[in-house]
């Protein structure tokens, strides 16, 4: 059976006035048909640009991309009957209720008839009291889920998320998670792109992690996360770290990470800590998640120039 995508060989240069820029090299990905896969990396690492190409919305400088083996490029028309994808950008006519949005998407796709499949939509994604509300009426997570349900109206093989969950609440992210899951185990391809890490470590079977245009690991998560054979001591502190151990740490506010290799490095770690007085709070250690695998894999800087300007 062909994959569900299939990526070979993909190349993109734009030129600047500041020379010539290879935003994507060599990018060779397959993913399977029932796959939920995971492409990740940071801003500027290509993701948006390669989501673009398989949307048909770019051409690679070279390379080929294909849907369920049918070239994105040569038979654009049966891709887009293929694909579902919710772009990173908030984009709606503000002229039309909810429901008559998806209702005009189905006639994008020549589907007649599309009620009931409409109102399953608007059920599980939490749109049944909006269904008669003004697109421009809603809240910015309203919109984005409008934006999902009109990806999937027309039932769509493959799912493309491109950073759906991007300054939305807690509770879009639950509905819209329980609703794309039910449709994976039904049957669908998805493919995600997040900065939610602890998303794609939930969701996703495997993942591609792209740095400045290149992938750079391609492996299940499992696979990924055994990488990991470092431990984490987590802990709160108001306080500065030592500069040696600030080195070693990872900090978000009040919050320390450091890694840690064994029961003798903790303690020596602790030690030093409070050798500096420094007072801590909910003391743990912990192994080591996707975002510590995905940040020594990045910590590396590549050669060459980075990728695009993305959207965050």
């Amino acid at each position: 059976m062909s994959a569900a995508v299939s990526f070979q060989q993909v190349n993109k240069r734009f030129d600047t006035s500041r020379g010539p820029l290879q935003a994507l090299q060599d990018v060779t990905v397959d993913i399977q048909p029932g796959e939920f896969f995971g492409l990740l990396g940071p801003n500027g690492a290509g993701k948006t640009t390669l989501i673009s190409i398989l949307a048909g919305l770019s051409r690679p400088s070279s390379g080929r991309v294909s849907v369920y083996g049918t070239d994105v490029h040569t038979q654009p028309a049966e891709v887009r009957r293929q694909l579902g994808v919710v772009p990173q950008e908030l984009a709606f006519d503000p002229f039309f209720t909810v429901r008559e949005a998806l209702r005009f998407q189905s006639g994008y796709f020549g589907i007649r008839n599309n009620r009931a499949w409409i109102d399953e939509l608007l059920d599980g994604l939490g749109l049944v009291d909006k269904a008669d509300t003004n697109m421009r009426q809603l809240s910015g997570g309203m919109k984005r889920r409008v934006m999902v349900a009109q990806a999937l109206v027309h039932r769509p093989r493959v799912i493309v998320l491109d950073e759906p969950t991007a300054g939305v609440d807690v509770e879009l992210r639950q509905t819209l998670w329980a609703f794309i899951s039910r449709l994976n185990r039904e049957g669908c391809t998805v493919l995600l792109t997040t900065h939610y890490l602890e998303e794609a470590e939930a969701l996703c079977g495997r993942i591609a992690m792209l740095r400045a245009g290149r992938v750079i690991a391609l492996e299940r998560t499992a696979e990924l996360l055994r990488r990991a054979s470092s431990n984490v001591l987590h802990f709160k502190t108001d306080q500065a770290l030592p500069a040696a151990l600030a080195a070693r740490a990872r900090e978000t506010g009040r919050i320390k990470q450091i890694k840690v290799h064994d029961a003798y490095d903790v303690e020596q770690t602790l030690a030093a800590l409070r050798h500096a007085g420094v007072v801590m709070e909910d003391i743990e250690v912990r192994k080591a998640d996707l975002e510590d695998v995905f940040l020594e894999l990045m910590a590396d800087r590549p050669d060459g120039p980075a990728g695009e300007e993305e959207r965050a």
